[in-house]
């Protein structure tokens, strides 16, 4: 990577940056992963989030390894409907291979990032008796023995070591009032972790690449009913079936956001979280696209957007002053902080018509139709609808701004995209038929074509 496309990177990055810092993530790693050759990448990944400030919990798993000792053990498993029936015997191989697992994890987190400047950083990673447990008791007649189920997390206990900057070590292992130890699924857990402790994130590890749709490709986002959907025409029982259960759970239980995300590629972690496009898979309720009106703040975001458009002639340019004094003519689409879209609506209310100008969509969400959520307008905002591009849903906005208006005609100036907006019911017009004010402010050196769109 040169220095401009390094450049390129940090700054695409430093919105995501500044959002994460300071949020709480719960990463579900399971044994599957923390066997993998890629783990080491993880643990340096993982000390990079907490030196920019995540507050990260660890909910590690062990299934790999325990079927492992079990069988060196000559224990034979047993379940019951999908559950391990935990005897008095395996539950001391599992205390052995958890420990053992807790150990090797802040062994490799101690190590820092070698060959890079954090080598020498300090990362501690803490552990303990945070989770409450009770057993699963007789399934169908089947004692399940040492296998248990989440009863209480102890939210202000993790929360401490997180105000100080620690890493939370959560192991699948709970602890009764009693003093007894039971067994429990890591992915469970994992959600459990992250519904108590109303996290931002909760970021499951998994061998694919993330939810992928019926032909194999990648779905980079779903909402809990379309994820619902795939997982009931999946295996019942199936590791990834509780996996995505578990995100269901959570997603519906006030986790506003839920990833899958790959262990094998390394980087897929930080490429979710820190850009645009992202790796996996994200579970919201809603989309995290949002129009609505721009503020002052914005203005730097959409100079950033359009600037480029403007150095190819695309868009008039448009000073820093002038933008800063129209900020309130302009709707921005918004993802993670970062301006994806603009556009802008001037009214000329004495010709009932109202002028569409700056429409700018980011490259990579020209063609990318984003989640549903809902459809109308707000002053707070409106979430995108499902099935339009983010122009599209753009030019909504300002047509329904026209409408509102009791204007009946909305017109643009373009030199680039008439094709686009042709195909979106603007027809070709002349100069002349501009409200007589924009008539007058017409560039004929830019010899802009003139559309014009009737509202009904």
């Amino acid at each position: 990577m040169n220095r401009t496309d390094f450049a390129q990177w940090l700054r695409g990055a430093s919105p995501y940056i500044n959002t994460h810092r300071g949020r709480t993530f719960v990463l579900a790693l399971g044994g599957d992963a923390l066997a993998h050759a890629n783990f080491i990448h993880i643990t340096h990944d993982i000390a990079l989030m907490t030196s920019l400030g995540m507050r990260l919990v660890l909910v590690h798993g062990a299934r790999q390894q325990i079927e492992a000792a079990l069988a060196s053990a000559g224990n034979v498993p047993r379940y019951q409907q999908h559950l391990r029936v935990t005897d008095a015997a395996a539950m001391e191989v599992i205390r052995g291979v958890v420990g053992g697992l807790e150990i090797q994890i802040e062994a490799r987190l101690s190590t820092g990032m070698p060959g890079t400047p954090m080598q020498h950083s300090r990362v501690r990673v803490v552990s303990g008796n945070f989770v409450a447990a009770r057993p699963m008791g007789v399934l169908d007649g089947v004692d399940l023995g040492y296998t248990g189920q989440v009863r209480k997390i102890d939210v202000s206990g993790i929360r401490a070591q997180l105000d100080i900057g620690n890493i939370v070590l959560v192991s699948p292992v709970g602890y009764s009032p009693s003093g007894e130890a039971f067994n429990l699924n890591a992915d469970d857990l994992a959600a459990a972790v992250a519904t108590a402790l109303a996290a931002d994130k909760l970021i499951m590890l998994d061998d694919l690449d993330g939810v992928l749709d019926e032909h194999g490709a990648l779905l980079s986002e779903l909402t809990p009913a379309e994820l619902q959907a795939i997982v009931d025409r999946m295996a019942p029982g199936s590791g990834r079936v509780v996996r995505l259960n578990a995100l269901l759970r959570a997603a519906r239980s006030g986790v506003v956001r839920s990833h899958v995300v790959s262990y094998v590629n390394d980087g897929a972690l930080l490429t979710e979280l820190f850009t645009h496009v992202g790796s996996g898979t994200q579970v919201a309720e809603q989309s995290y696209e949002t129009l609505r009106q721009a503020t002052p703040d914005d203005v730097a975001g959409i100079i950033e957007l359009i600037r480029p458009l403007e150095d190819q002639g695309v868009l008039v340019r448009r000073s820093r002053d002038v933008l800063e004094r129209e900020c309130d003519r302009f709707v921005v689409a918004e993802l993670d902080g970062l301006i994806i879209g603009c556009a802008a609506f001037y009214p000329f209310s004495n010709a009932r018509a109202g002028e569409l100008a700056c429409l700018a969509i980011h490259p990579e969400y020209r063609t990318r139709k984003p989640l549903a959520s809902h459809a109308n307008a707000t002053n707070d905002g409106v979430g995108v609808s499902g099935g339009k591009t983010l122009g599209e849903l753009l030019l909504n906005e300002i047509e329904q701004r026209a409408r509102r208006g009791h204007l009946t005609r909305l017109f643009a100036l373009t030199t680039q995209t008439s094709d686009w907006f042709r195909e979106h019911g603007f027809r070709d017009a002349t100069v002349a038929e501009l409200p007589a004010a924009k008539q007058a402010l017409y560039n004929q050196q830019r010899n802009s074509k003139v559309l014009i769109k009737e509202l009904s």
